[in-house]
């Protein structure tokens, strides 16, 4: 890795740099490339709980640590914080944070961000957390967080854990549902976000809102 760069070992020869070492005649290639081929790729592995790894041939709780604390390390680092006060008047920018703050989760979760009326960020919330499916949304505490932050508008954004960032037909009765709540205490929806695996969906860029 010193002498090529991290960016162009394999995912087999960085998960093996994690387990330092073998055992019983592997070595901790063989071991990675086992444990990658048993879960498909690399985010599945890194996803798996302890209860199926920490007990496979080679691995054990140090190396199990390892690999998780090698994950929580690239999420820390890739998180990206907004000041209070920043500007969200553009969607790629506001779908850039979005993603740091909820793609990872794998159950659903719903977050607003709370802004003035002139789009500047008061707060970000995680309001309701559910299943791999779905996650029940109460627009009475959606209001009622706009109103403690004197909010003027709002920006919904939820993960789809399957990956597909396409809406649903409960997404868009959601959204509707919503902001004719809000409407009634004058705070206006000018987005609902959809964080997918690998790319995401506007409302308001497709014409829905």
């Amino acid at each position: 890795m010193l002498a090529q760069g991290e960016q162009n070992l394999t995912d087999t020869e960085l998960v093996a740099i994690l387990l330092k070492t073998g055992s019983r005649g592997k070595t901790a290639i063989d071991i990675a490339r086992e444990l990658l081929t048993e879960h498909g790729n690399l985010q599945k592995l890194l996803q798996a709980p302890a209860s199926s790894l920490i007990h496979k041939f080679g691995m054990g709780p140090a190396k199990y640590a390892a690999l998780k604390a090698a994950v929580e390390l690239g999420r820390r680092f890739l998180h990206q914080d907004l000041p209070k006060g920043a500007l969200l008047n553009n969607s790629c920018v506001t779908q850039e944070f979005l993603a740091t703050q909820l793609r990872e989760h794998l159950n659903e979760v719903f977050a607003c961000i709370f802004m003035d009326s002139h789009l500047h960020l008061l707060s970000f919330e995680k309001l309701f957390h559910g299943t791999i499916h779905s996650a029940a949304i109460y627009p009475r505490e959606i209001v009622r967080r706009g109103l403690y932050h004197n909010a003027a508008k709002i920006i919904l954004a939820h993960n789809h854990p399957s990956g597909q960032a396409t809406p649903s037909l409960a997404d868009k009765e959601t959204t509707s549902m919503i902001q004719h709540a809000v409407q009634l205490v004058d705070i206006e929806v000018v987005d609902h976000i959809i964080i997918g695996r690998t790319e995401n969906f506007s409302f308001a860029d497709a014409g829905l809102i």
